[in-house]
Order: C-alpha cells, then sequence, then structure tokens
C-alpha cells in the first residue's frame, strides 16, 4: 500500500512539474514469444521499460531500463516499432516502443522487476492489461497499429 500512495505522490508531482511524461517501451522477441514483465508496485504482466531522462535518447533509455530491469547483457539494435500517447488525468505520456531481437539477459528479481514470462503474443496471460494485449496484437499483425497506448 504505501509503493501505491508513493508512486501516486511521485506521479501527482510529475504531473505537476512536467504534464508529458516520455517512456521506452520493448517488445523482447525470443523464438516467436515476446517477454513480459511484473513489477513490484503495478499488478499486471507489462512490457518491460521506463522514463526517458532529460536529453536522453529514447534508444538509449530503453537499453539502460533493460539492463536494471531484466540484466540486458547484449541485444541487436533496438528497431522502432511506434509512438504512442496516453492521458492519464493531467499527465499525457509518450510512449517510444522498440523491438528488440537477438536478446541475451541474466534476470534475477529486484526491487522493481519481480519476475518475467515469455508469452506467445497471441495468446498472452490472465493479467495482462488491454494496452499490452493490443501492443502484442499490432506485431503479430492481428489488430493495425494505433497511435493511442
Amino acid at each position: 500500500m504505501f509503493r501505491r500512495v508513493g508512486l501516486l505522490a511521485k506521479l501527482t508531482a510529475q504531473a505537476l512539474l512536467a504534464p508529458v511524461a516520455y517512456a521506452a517501451c520493448a517488445l523482447i522477441e525470443r523464438d516467436g514469444k515476446v517477454l513480459l514483465v511484473r513489477h513490484s508496485y503495478m499488478p499486471g504482466w507489462l512490457l518491460p521499460g521506463g522514463g526517458v531522462g532529460r536529453g536522453e535518447p529514447a534508444e538509449h533509455a530503453i537499453l539502460r531500463e533493460l539492463k536494471e530491469e531484466i540484466g540486458l547483457t547484449r541485444s541487436a539494435p533496438p528497431e522502432l516499432f511506434g509512438v504512442y500517447s496516453h492521458r492519464t488525468g493531467w499527465v499525457t505520456n509518450v510512449i517510444v516502443l522498440y523491438r528488440l531481437r537477438d536478446v541475451e539477459f541474466a534476470f534475477r528479481p529486484n526491487l522493481e522487476v519481480r519476475e518475467i514470462l515469455l508469452v506467445d503474443p497471441r495468446s498472452p496471460p490472465p493479467q495482462t492489461p488491454t494496452s499490452v494485449r493490443r501492443r502484442l496484437a499490432e506485431l503479430v499483425g492481428m489488430e493495425p497499429r494505433s497511435p493511442h497506448w
């Protein structure tokens, strides 16, 4: 509960200081499956990624986030998959989504990510949010790409 209150306070402060949040996420593909993560502070199976720092290129941010979250050790260069917007209260989130292949990582549960799971993008597990389901469907051509997260 304290984590959620802390996250809400952080999001509120960010909304007041910078009403546009910039994030980078990844579609990590391996053997026809996509990697999803379960964060310690949010429910459900999500795509890995996180915030882009001021002046930081999104491509650098996603590699940094993947090192932190899943222990990324190597990958082919990230390929831009799409740019999305999502409005949450006062904040507009801009999410840059990259596709990564030929990825190697050494995952260990950490403060941010508790579990990882490789899933068939056509059949994501329960507790996968609608937004992630849509991105997976876009990846496999089951839905057209949308500009909205």
